[in-house]
């Protein structure tokens, strides 16, 4: 595929979604994971980082016969299954085929077409004030929005139609569902500067949108969590705003997915309570001295699934037990304990 001025790969491999950019660099790619997790308990509290438990199943939305849905196909990209109540985070990998620094990303995420970051309308572009994506490898992955400095709340499957989504807190009008994903790499010439290294100044913002279409999977707010979303590192003149690569993830439940696929989809996980009182371990990161970003003040305001009257029938949020003394291991770097000599 081109975009811009070069040649861009976007493709699935074993579950995984992969971008390139190989006429920039061998190392200019990125590989995006959509992992299964528990569902945080939303009872006023904020959890560690709760575990990974393999991959959603990715498959090309074109490949299926989606019967009354067959217009998604006009949206491309992929498909993955969620049950309602399912939760999901984001993680990142950087494409390393050289031994030298890993190339950086700028990646913005949005559902329903509202930036996760920012909880503006999405725009095909960046905004660094206020910063409305994430940098790769610098932030290893994403759990859910942010509404808070240190505080995300959690990535949850709901359907449309309920007032259960972000989006349909945020905005009126059609519901789009699903999850856009966007990468913008780093100039060659900044990269190259990384490798010696010495880092550099500038900025610039593109405008466009995408076409809404109604779907009956969304995105909604969970249970709240610690993670800090850090700040933009380098200059945003270095963004390659011309070459860029974009996908929509649109989001099955769990028998639609049957019948558009054949395939069963993945269980949902045990619950947290479940999980933690077997002796297994959530986790703290530690991403050293980088800066962090407050919460968006638009993200800050929504509402969690169990706070929601639904427009029809009763709220399906069921009561999470309380977690009992997790286990906590540190994730990235952490100091070493001098002791008494």
């Amino acid at each position: 595929m081109v975009n811009g001025k070069g040649k861009v790969m976007i493709y699935l491999d074993d579950d995984s979604l992969e971008i390139r950019f190989p006429e920039l660099h061998q190392n200019a790619g990125v590989r995006i994971n959509f992992k299964r997790t528990l569902r945080l308990p939303d009872n006023g509290e904020t959890y560690h980082l709760p575990p990974a438990l393999g991959n959603f199943p990715l498959r090309h939305i074109e490949d299926f016969d989606l019967g009354e849905n067959e217009h998604l196909k006009k949206r491309g990209g992929i498909i993955l299954p969620m049950f309602q109540a399912d939760a999901l985070w984001l993680d990142f990998e950087s494409i390393n085929e050289t031994g030298e620094e890993d190339y950086p990303f700028a990646v913005k995420i949005g559902t329903g077409k509202i930036c996760a970051v920012s909880g503006d309308d999405w725009i095909t572009g960046l905004n660094r004030d206020p910063q409305d994506y994430v940098v790769v490898p610098d932030q290893p992955w994403i759990d859910g929005y942010n509404v808070a400095e240190d505080i995300v709340k959690q990535f949850v499957a709901a359907p449309l139609g309920q007032g259960y989504t972000v989006e349909e807190q945020l905005k009126s009008g059609t519901t789009t569902g699903g999850i856009q994903i966007q990468v913008f790499p780093m100039k060659r010439e900044f990269y190259d500067k990384l490798n010696k290294p010495i880092l550099v100044d500038c900025f610039s913002v593109a405008d466009n949108s995408l076409s809404v279409t109604s779907f009956d999977m969304g995105i909604a707010a969970g249970g709240s969590m610690h993670q800090e979303i850090y700040k933009d590192p380098y200059s945003f003149n270095a963004w390659d705003l011309r070459q860029t690569e974009r996908c929509f993830v649109t989001i099955a439940n769990a028998g639609q997915w049957i019948d558009y696929t054949g395939e069963e989809p993945p269980l949902s996980p045990i619950g947290a309570h479940e999980y933690t009182s077997a002796g297994l371990p959530w986790f703290k990161y530690y991403g050293g001295d980088q800066e962090t970003i407050d919460g968006a003040k638009k993200l800050g305001k929504i509402k969690t699934i169990k706070e929601i009257k639904p427009k029809s029938g009763a709220n399906f949020w069921t009561d999470s037990s309380p977690v009992p003394n997790p286990k906590v291991v540190q994730l990235g770097r952490r100091e070493v304990n001098i002791g008494e000599w």
